[in-house]
């Protein structure tokens, strides 16, 4: 036997589809909500440049241990020179004194070349420490930019949760006046179609967005008013009001 219900109760079923269809609005627009959106992209970039800051920290970390080495190896030198300057004021021997001046010349090349490398090392420590400096500045920037963005999302969250709590608690209130198993057909119908009710406006389903055909108005004139109908094309609960044009 097909369900009847009140047209009273029928109409309920739109108020219903109403808050459902706000509600999939909301959850669709915390799927979709920008701020979510502009925080994450500024959380990716910030992946990206803690990343390179990571590789310049390692970059001017291995440039100081290179100056310092270099350093050590002038310092290394310089002993040797001041050693030999030593060795040469404290000996007569002709051959000595000509082997260490020999010496002596060798290590003033390697310590001029070896100051040559400590400039230029230095200038690169001095560069990679700029490259890190100014990439932590942007880092903190981006942290603080990061911080309004999600606060940005979190009020927006909590507006639409807001919203939400509030359309529930107006459907819960609809819902309990629709009969137990009116209900339970509008859920099944919505779970399984995505509408559970359909308005009949003019001869236009709501459901569909088109005007039904001759023979189904025929076979919609020709129910009772409290006959429950399910319109074909969508699934849904077909409700008929005053509006419907029939």
């Amino acid at each position: 036997m097909p369900l009847k219900a009140a047209p009273e109760d029928q109409a309920l079923l739109l108020d219903l589809q109403a808050l459902d269809t706000k509600l999939g609005q909301l959850a669709h627009r915390v799927a979709k909500l920008p701020e979510a959106a502009a925080a994450a992209e500024l959380a990716s970039r910030r992946d990206g440049l803690q990343a390179a800051v990571l590789q310049q920290t390692g970059a001017w970390e291995d440039a100081r241990a290179e100056l310092a080495r270099t350093e050590s190896d002038v310092q290394v030198v310089e002993a040797r020179i001041a050693r030999d300057r030593e060795r040469l004021q404290g000996t007569s021997s002709q051959k000595d004194i000509q082997a260490l001046e020999q010496e002596l010349e060798a290590l003033a090349r390697r310590r001029s070349d070896l100051e040559d490398i400590e400039l230029e090392v230095m200038q690169t420590v001095e560069d990679r420490a700029g490259e890190l400096e100014a990439s932590r500045a942007e880092l903190a920037s981006l942290d603080a930019a990061i911080a309004d963005a999600e606060a940005a999302r979190d009020r927006a969250l909590g507006s639409i949760a807001e919203e939400r709590t509030h359309t529930e608690a107006n459907r819960g209130t609809v819902a309990a006046k629709v009969p137990s198993e009116l209900l339970a057909l509008y859920e099944k119908q919505r779970a399984r179609y995505g509408v559970g009710a359909s308005h009949l406006e003019r001869g236009m389903s709501s459901g569909t967005g088109v005007m039904l055909g001759a023979s189904d108005l025929d076979r919609v004139r020709a129910a009772a008013p409290d006959d429950v109908l399910v319109e074909e094309e969508s699934g849904a609960i077909l409700v008929r009001t005053g509006e419907s044009g029939l």
